[in-house]
């Protein structure tokens, strides 16, 4: 890759807003170490555990998309926290890109699957890193204390290898499956998002009943013992 084009992926977006104050406060709080490695797994960790992960969020607006917001909130689903870690990466002068995949058994609660009126999850979302060179994929959507309120193993992240899920639960039950590669982007395609998520998902999920998706995850967990 050449400088021109690295050069794009250091730059703020409409919804990766690494120029926002919120963001920059956030990744100046949270990055550790001397090597670009270590201050990308750093800002990964921070990320991944310090933003709750909140399925919930209104879907139709475009904040719930945003960096800032996740900052500002303290929570975000997978969309708004890989753009948060994109932006605090940039910020770090490291280039960095969300990128997407249509997933099947992701972590979900019955209420979340009813309201969704499916088992695809389109567009969920991690985050592309360059770093010596190649392009490594994180994904920093659950954080440790839901995953282990689910029965999950946390994701980890060492720089090196991508960091997508594992397939299988603590209990080896199967986990996630990915089934389409939708590619990284510049910034956040809300629109395109959206449109999607419009065509196969119900009004219910779109229009943002709300909801403690900690609590619910608790719940199942404690009532399948």
């Amino acid at each position: 890759m050449n400088n021109r084009n690295r050069d794009i992926y250091l730059k703020p977006g409409r919804l990766v807003d690494s120029d926002h104050p919120a963001v920059i406060e956030f990744a100046h709080a949270h990055v550790k170490g001397n090597s670009m490695l270590e201050r990308a797994i750093s800002l990964y960790y921070a990320v991944r555990d310090e933003i709750l992960y909140d399925p919930y969020l209104p879907i139709a607006k475009i904040e719930s998309y945003r960096a800032s917001d996740a900052v500002i909130t303290g929570r975000g689903w997978c969309v708004p926290k890989s753009a948060l870690l994109t932006a605090c990466l940039r910020i770090d002068g490291i280039p960095a890109r969300p990128g997407y995949a249509d997933v099947r058994n992701h972590l979900a609660t019955k209420r979340l699957l009813d309201m969704l009126g499916s088992d695809l999850f389109i567009w969920h979302s991690y985050t592309d890193i360059l770093i010596d060179g190649a392009w490594v994929k994180a994904t920093p959507a659950f954080n440790r204390s839901l995953c282990d309120r689910f029965g999950l193993k946390p994701l980890e992240f060492d720089g090196r290898q991508d960091s997508l899920f594992h397939e299988h639960n603590q209990k080896g039950e199967r986990h996630m499956e990915y089934i389409r590669n939708r590619g990284a982007f510049m910034d956040v395609p809300f629109e395109e998002i959206l449109g999607g998520f419009k065509a196969i998902y119900l009004p219910a999920y779109i229009d943002g009943a709300g909801g403690d998706f900690h609590a619910e995850a608790a719940a199942e967990n404690s009532a399948s013992k």
